[in-house]
C-alpha cells in the first residue's frame, strides 16, 4: 500500500517533502512518449510530442517551476496504485473516510505511421459513497523556461507557448486565472468526470472527451495493450515480472522508427545531491542491441525486425559499412548531434543538481556496442529473418574495423570521463564481434576474411586472459594491468567467452562477491579505487545485479541464483518498475524507468527458468 500526502498537502512542504520518490510513480504513454504519475494522482512528468521533446510537466525535477498536472481527493486520502491487468492502463485509488475514488490514467495508442494527435486521458470515477476531488493543470513549456497563456475556449482551454499549444477538456467546469486551470467538484458512488489534454495545431483543432467517448478509448487502449502482450512466449515461472517488463520496454518504443530509449526521463539523480544526473532519452547501440535478444527470446520478432531496423539505418550496416567508429548512441529520429547542456533554472530532484538535457558521452568511444550489435545481428539472423547480402556487407565491414581497432583505448561500458583506457569489458565485446561474425559465415556459407578475424580473435582472447586477468586478486579485473574490480565483468560466461565452471571464473565470481555485491545487489565498481571522473558514490546497479544472477545459475550455484532473483524482485517498485539503481536504503535511484534494466530481468529470467528445469 502507497501512503501519500494530498497533493496540496505535498504543495505546501518545504524542500525534500516537495518530491514524491522516484519510485512511487507508475508510466503511461502512446508509443511517442509517456507520463510519469505519482501515487498522489499528479503527473510530474511528460514531455509532448516525444520523448526528447521539451517537457510540459517536470515537477519532479523542479516542484516549484517545473509544472504538474494534478488530480487527487480533498480529503486526507490513503492512495494504493496498480495497472490494469496485462495492461499499461494506470489506475491510482484513493480511501477515504466518506468513500472510494479511483483516476484511471491511459495514452490512446496509434501503434503505425506519424500520430497527428496526442491524448492524455484521465477519467475520475466515484466507486463508493461520495468524494470532493481537486484538480490543477500547470503546464509550464519548455522544461519551464518558455511563457504561455491559458484562455477559454467554447468549451475548453488552451496552454498555448511559442512552440506548442495543448487542450483541456473536461466535463466538470473549469476555472482559468490566464496560466493554469483549476477545478472542484464531487463524485457520488457510479459518477465519473473525464479530463483530456490534447496537441493541438493549425489543422487539429480542440476537441472533448464526453464519458462515452472515454469509455471507447479506455476499451481501445486496454484491447490494444492485451491483444499485443498476448504475442509473449514466456511461460516461466516469473510470468508477471516478465511481462510487466515487456509492456514497459514496449511504453519506452518510439513507434515511427522502432527506436528504444534507454529510459524516458532526464536527471534522475544516482545519488540524492549528487551530480550523476543524465539524460537518458536517446537511443544507446548497447541497449537497442540487448533488447533484440529480449524481444526474440519473447517472440515479439515485430518489435526485434523494427529495431533492427533502425539499427541497420544508423550503423550503415545496409551498406558499405561504416567509414569509422559508430556513435554510441542516436536520437529516437536516428539524429547524431545531441549535444549537452545544463538548465540552471531547475533544481533538480530533491535539490540534486544539475539538471541536464542532450548527452556528451555520445561523442565517446566505446569499443563494447560493436560486440553488442553483431551479437544482435546473429541472433537476428538465427530467430528472425537470415541475412541479406547487403546487410552482411556492412557486417565485414565493421569486424574489419574491430580486428584493426579493438586494443585502442576507450571510454568503456560505464561512459567514464576520466580519461581511456585498456577495458576488459570493451575487449570482451570486440571478441565477440569477430567471433559471432565468424559464427555466422560458417552457419551460412558466407564470405569473409576468416583467417584474419580468427588471429585477432585469438589475440584477444590471450589479452585478456594474460593482461587482464590479476593473480593477487585471483580474478579478472577491471582493466589491463590494473586490480580494481569491476561487475561488467560477469558478461564474461554470458557471452561465452570463458566456461562459467572455469576455474579462473569461479575464483573470479567469489571475488565480485564478496567486494561488490550487497544481499545480491551489486555495484558497478568502487569508484573511489577506479576513479571515472564525476566524483560521487552512487547505488548498486540493477542491470549488474541481474547479470550476477545469470552467472550464479550458469556455474551450477542455482538456489544461491534464485534467491538473488527473488530478492531482486522485492526491490521493484508497487507496480514492477525498475530505476537504473538502487540506493543502500532500499530506495530507487536514476532514470526511471531503465530499459537495459528490463532487458535484464528478462534474461535472468529466461535462463534462471531453464537452470531450474
Amino acid at each position: 500500500m502507497d501512503t501519500t500526502p494530498s497533493t496540496s498537502a505535498r504543495r505546501g512542504q518545504t524542500g525534500a517533502g516537495r518530491y514524491l520518490p522516484i519510485s512511487d510513480h507508475g508510466l503511461i504513454g502512446d508509443l511517442r512518449t509517456v507520463a510519469l504519475v505519482g501515487t498522489d494522482g499528479t503527473i510530474d512528468w511528460y514531455c509532448c510530442p516525444r520523448f526528447d521533446a521539451p517537457s510540459v510537466f517536470a515537477a519532479i525535477l523542479d516542484a516549484d517551476r517545473g509544472g504538474a498536472f494534478e488530480l487527487a481527493a480533498i480529503a486526507p486520502a490513503r492512495t494504493k496504485q496498480f495497472y490494469f491487468p496485462d495492461t499499461n492502463v494506470l489506475i491510482t485509488r484513493f480511501f477515504t473516510e466518506d468513500g472510494l475514488g479511483e483516476v484511471q490514467d491511459f495514452m490512446p495508442v496509434c501503434e503505425t505511421g506519424e500520430a497527428d494527435r496526442h491524448r492524455l486521458i484521465r477519467r475520475v470515477m466515484c466507486v463508493r459513497g461520495s468524494l470532493p476531488f481537486r484538480a490543477r493543470v500547470a503546464p509550464r513549456f519548455g522544461y519551464g523556461a518558455d511563457p504561455h497563456t491559458a484562455r477559454m475556449l467554447d468549451d475548453s482551454v488552451l496552454f498555448e507557448s511559442e512552440a506548442l499549444t495543448l487542450a483541456l477538456t473536461a466535463t466538470v467546469p473549469l476555472e482559468c486565472d490566464g496560466v493554469d486551470v483549476h477545478a472542484e467538484f464531487k463524485l457520488t458512488e457510479g459518477q465519473a468526470a473525464v479530463f483530456a489534454l490534447d496537441q493541438i495545431g493549425d489543422t487539429i483543432a480542440p476537441r472533448g472527451c464526453p464519458y462515452t467517448e472515454a469509455e471507447r478509448e479506455f476499451t481501445a487502449t486496454v484491447a490494444f495493450w492485451r491483444t499485443w502482450l498476448s504475442s509473449s512466449r514466456y511461460r516461466g515461472r516469473w510470468r508477471e515480472m516478465v511481462h510487466r517488463s515487456a509492456l514497459t520496454l514496449k511504453l519506452l518504443t518510439y513507434a515511427p522508427t522502432g527506436a528504444i530509449v534507454a529510459a524516458p526521463t532526464t536527471s534522475l539523480p544516482e545519488r540524492l545531491g549528487g551530480g550523476r544526473n543524465w539524460d537518458y532519452r536517446y537511443v544507446w547501440v548497447r541497449d537497442a542491441a540487448f533488447a533484440v535478444y529480449a524481444l526474440l527470446r519473447l517472440g515479439f520478432t515485430g518489435e526485434a525486425e523494427a529495431l533492427m531496423a533502425f539499427l541497420r539505418r544508423r550503423t550503415n550496416l545496409c551498406g558499405d559499412g561504416p567509414s569509422g567508429p559508430l556513435q554510441i548512441m542516436y536520437g529516437i529520429d536516428g539524429r547524431t548531434d545531441l549535444p549537452e547542456r545544463e538548465l540552471p533554472h531547475l533544481e533538480g530532484h530533491r535539490g540534486s543538481a544539475p539538471v541536464r538535457v542532450g548527452n556528451a558521452a555520445a561523442d565517446q568511444l566505446q569499443l563494447d556496442i560493436y560486440g553488442a550489435l553483431i551479437d544482435s545481428v546473429y541472433l537476428y539472423d538465427k530467430w528472425g529473418q537470415p541475412i541479406s547480402s547487403d546487410h552482411w556487407d556492412g557486417v565485414c565491414a565493421v569486424v574489419d574495423w574491430v580486428c584493426r581497432n579493438w586494443d585502442q583505448p576507450d571510454e568503456g561500458i560505464w561512459e567514464t570521463r576520466s580519461g581511456r583506457r585498456r577495458f576488459l569489458y570493451s575487449r570482451l565485446m570486440c571478441w565477440v564481434a569477430i567471433e559471432r561474425a565468424m559464427r555466422t559465415a560458417r552457419r551460412r556459407g558466407l564470405p569473409g576474411e576468416l583467417p584474419q578475424w580468427m588471429r585477432s580473435r585469438d589475440e584477444i582472447y590471450r589479452r585478456i586472459m594474460g593482461s587482464c586477468w590479476c593473480p593477487a586478486r585471483k580474478a579478472f579485473v577491471q582493466h589491463e594491468d590494473g586490480d580494481a574490480l569491476d561487475a561488467a565483468v560477469l558478461m564474461m560466461p554470458l557471452a561465452k567467452f570463458v566456461s562459467p565452471t572455469d576455474p579462473k571464473w569461479l575464483s573470479t565470481l567469489d571475488a565480485l562477491t564478496a567486494d561488490l555485491v550487497s544481499d545480491s545487489l551489486v555495484y558497478r565498481y568502487d569508484p573511489r579505487i577506479s576513479p571515472d571522473g564525476v566524483g560521487d558514490e552512487e547505488g548498486t546497479f540493477s542491470i549488474c545485479s541481474f547479470w550476477y544472477v545469470e552467472a550464479l545459475a550458469r556455474a551450477g550455484r542455482v538456489e544461491e541464483a534464485r534467491l538473488a532473483f527473488e530478492k531482486m524482485l522485492t526491490y521493484a517498485n508497487h507496480v514492477g518498475l525498475y530505476a537504473e539503481e538502487i540506493s543502500h536504503t532500499g530506495e530507487q535511484q536514476g532514470n526511471f524507468p531503465q530499459a537495459f534494466t528490463h532487458l535484464a530481468l528478462i534474461s535472468a529470467a529466461f535462463n534462471l527458468d531453464r537452470a531450474l528445469g
